[in-house]
């Protein structure tokens, strides 16, 4: 068999064939201390900005918990924002990288505990010379997990996230913390009616509550909002089961029916006594098995603002 050899144009002359062009004579500044500042002029410009700044921004994040294990690295999606002056034109962007890049301890990556992102946001607010800053940052929360009864043990996932806001005027950071977790729910309506089992489900259970700052710092609120979403279901998930280790399950789930009406008011209650929790919202969304749609349920609740009856 006869081999066709190619003769192929230059690397210079294939870029040219595919439009690039040699570089024009160069006119403009090059050093910094030269180049106009577009970004920090101070004018009527109309309107003040809420939030201006950075998202979808990877980077690695350090997790601390009380659940093994204690200490964890994992990666975390960033959103860095501060507001803007009416007088201000823009922000620097490249200062929220910068300080977040040198907001580093001896752990590499982000402490992601409230006291490490207070002094954050702290010093973001100050660098960039603004009344205010806030960041959001999601990231995926591991821990070991024993099965009930075997006590095989493997790695589960739940998604978090923290909102927190810095307001420089009255030195005061505001927080939001949440998360979703899966559980096992059983249908009472199908248990009460049938001859043998009842049908169940997968429940989707997302957490988010708003702390005061007096009490959020040693609220180890992970491991509380875990609880009160697993604690109220029919059977918490896991990651390995042997055949004892489903018997318990299922059975526990049987002796434990859950509407999501049930669910979303049982896990409200739970919060409701939280006393770092000043307001709450809680949504349950159950992946129906024997139905096409899901089931939803939700509550928001602020206890400054509502009484219960």
């Amino acid at each position: 068999m006869t081999r066709i050899h190619k003769i192929l144009p230059s690397k210079d002359e294939r870029h040219t064939l595919f439009g690039s062009v040699q570089p024009g004579e160069r006119t403009k500044p090059s050093k910094k201390e030269d180049m106009p500042d577009l970004q920090n002029q101070k004018k009527d410009f109309l309107f003040p900005i809420q939030a201006v700044g950075i998202a979808n921004v990877r980077f690695p994040v350090t997790i601390h918990s009380r659940i093994d294990p204690i200490t964890q690295s994992s990666v975390g999606s960033f959103s860095l924002t501060s507001s803007l002056l009416q007088d201000q034109k823009g922000t620097n962007m490249s200062r929220f990288t910068e300080i977040l890049t040198a907001h580093q301890g001896e752990m590499p990556g982000f402490d992601v505990s409230l006291t490490s992102i207070t002094h954050f946001l702290k010093q973001l607010a100050h660098r960039l010379e603004q009344p205010d800053a806030a960041l959001r940052i999601d990231f995926p929360w591991g821990f070991q997990r024993k099965a009930p009864v075997s006590d095989y043990t493997a790695f589960q996932y739940v998604d978090a996230f923290v909102e927190a806001s810095f307001d420089r005027e009255h030195d005061e950071t505001f927080f939001r913390v949440g998360m979703e977790a899966k559980v096992t729910t059983l249908c009472p309506c199908s248990k009460e009616i049938s001859e043998y089992s009842a049908h169940n489900q997968r429940g989707r259970i997302q957490v988010e509550v708003s702390l005061s700052e007096e009490e959020a710092y040693d609220f180890d609120w992970k491991e509380k909002l875990l609880e009160a979403a697993e604690s109220n279901a029919s059977s918490i998930l896991y990651p390995v089961l042997k055949r004892p280790d489903e018997k318990f399950v299922t059975e526990k789930a049987y002796e434990n029916p859950r509407f999501v009406e049930d669910m979303v008011r049982l896990i409200a209650s739970d919060l409701y006594e939280m006393e770092p929790v000043r307001a709450f919202s809680v949504h349950c969304q159950n992946e129906e098995s024997i139905h096409q749609h899901d089931a939803i349920a939700k509550i928001v609740f602020d206890k400054d603002k509502d009484t219960l009856a």
